[in-house]
Order: structure tokens, then sequence, then C-alpha cells
């Protein structure tokens, strides 16, 4: 064997090594996260569920005072969970990408842990609690409303899978944008208040007109509500709905969000 074929047959396990120290530092700041953001609260994980939950219960007590019946079904409850959860789940998980780099700035200064490494931590960490929140509230409010409608999976999964992506995506780009401006974070929240209104958690795109049909067409989170309803409403065919739309909007700002990380992270760490 030469002196030049070691390398090469050294590479392939020192590209291995190198991934498995990312997914331990990955594990590590995620147990950090849990421990900071969870086991210092009293009820700790309890209140991941019970703020949607509130949220939902505050949304069914209230319209069903307005209103005879919801836009689909025949439960308050039922319906503005299924437009609640997939949203929260993007709002969740942009808000906390955003702050990943700020969040994990002390450690960020050992060589070990790289930007990649707190951004996916956060990520990852948000996804799985708000799936799983997300899980257990749908099977307690079926329970509850004793619907015997057939559910479509493959929709409601899909419906998350979208609302990751666009949150992984947005909160990309804010974290860099947050980075050269550090009051950015703060203006995104107060921009993006009215997405609440406009992203079809409280009403379905049939009960608008059709001129706010076509302006709010553009929402890639109107798209996602209503893949979630799909899931739920097997009578409901809404014909406005997009799903490689969320999912182009999703993947194109991961890319954009990467690439600009990735060649100012550093800039962004000593700037701040």
């Amino acid at each position: 064997m030469t002196e030049s074929s070691i390398p090469a047959a050294q590479a392939p396990h020192n590209g291995q090594d190198a991934r498995w120290r990312h997914l331990r530092t990955i594990i590590a700041l995620m147990l950090r996260e849990m421990s900071s953001r969870y086991g210092r609260t009293p009820g700790g994980y309890v209140w991941a569920i019970l703020e949607p939950m509130g949220m939902i219960v505050l949304l069914s007590v209230g319209f069903s005072l307005l209103l005879r019946s919801p836009s689909l079904g025949n439960s308050f409850l039922l319906f503005y969970a299924t437009g609640y959860l997939p949203f929260n789940l993007y709002i969740q998980t942009s808000n906390t990408t955003m702050l990943a780099l700020t969040y994990s700035k002390a450690l960020l200064k050992y060589p070990a842990v790289t930007w990649i490494d707190a951004v996916a931590a956060r990520a990852i960490l948000n996804i799985l609690t708000n799936t799983l929140v997300a899980y257990i509230l749908m099977v307690g409010i079926l329970m509850i409303v004793e619907s015997r409608t057939i559910l479509d999976f493959g929709a409601i999964l899909l419906s998350f899978v979208m609302a990751a992506l666009l949150g992984l995506g947005t909160g990309l780009v804010n974290c860099a944008l947050n980075g050269f401006f550090p009051i950015w974070s703060n203006i995104w929240r107060i921009v993006t208040r009215p997405l609440f209104l406009a992203s079809g958690v409280i009403w379905i795109m049939e009960d608008l007109p059709p001129l706010a049909q076509d302006v709010l067409w553009y929402n890639p989170l109107l798209h996602i509500t209503t893949v979630s309803r799909i899931g739920y409403y097997p009578t409901y065919d809404p014909q406005h709905t997009s799903l490689m739309f969320p999912v182009i909007v999703g993947l194109t700002l991961i890319a954009l969000g990467l690439l600009v990380l990735r060649r100012y992270n550093l800039w962004i760490l000593n700037a701040n």
C-alpha cells in the first residue's frame, strides 16, 4: 500500500466520524433546550399542550356564541383545531429557528459546536414537540366530539410536513436577517400578527369574496390549513388548493437561508 492511498482509505471513516460528532452535538443541544425550556417551568411539557389547547377552546367557545355552526362539520372544537395546529407548528418552528444563533451564541465559541448544529437542534426539537402535541390534542378532540369521519392520514401528515418546511425556511431567512439587524425579530413578530386572520385558521377560502380569495391565494399558509382540513372532512373538496406552492416556497426559503448563513455566520456571530 502506498502512502498516497492511506488518506483516501481513511476519508470515508473521517467523514462518518464527523457526521456522528454532529449528531451527538445536535442531541446534546436538544437535551439542553428541553431542560431550559421545560425543565425549569412548573408543569414542564404540560404547558406545551395547554397553550394550544387553550387557544382552540377559546376560539371554539367564542365563535359558538356568534355562529350556529362552523364552516365545516358541526364541531367548533374540531374545525378550529384542524386549522390552528398546523399554523402553530409553522409559527413555533419559524420563531425558534430565527433565534437559534442568539440562543446558542455562547456555545458556538467552542469548535465542536457549529451554526448548523444550533439551527438543526432547535428546529428538530420544535417540530417533534409540536407534532406530538398536535397528535395528543387531535386524538383527545376526536374522542370528545365522537367524530366517525374517515380520516385521510396522508393529507394530515402532508399539511404538517408543509408547515414544518415553511416554518424552517422562514426561520432560516429570519435568522440571517436577525443577525444583520438585531431588531428584526421584533419587527417580524409585529408584521406577521395578521397572519392568524389571513391563513384560514378561523374560516375557509369559500367563505370569502372572490377578490379576497385571489389575493390570499398567495399566502402558502392558507394552502396548508386547507390540506389539513381535507384530511378530516371527506366531503370538503376545495378547488383553489395547490400542494406544490407551499412546498416550493418552503424549499426555496430553506436554500436561501442556508446559503446566507453559511457565508455570513461568522460575521453575524462576531458582530453581535
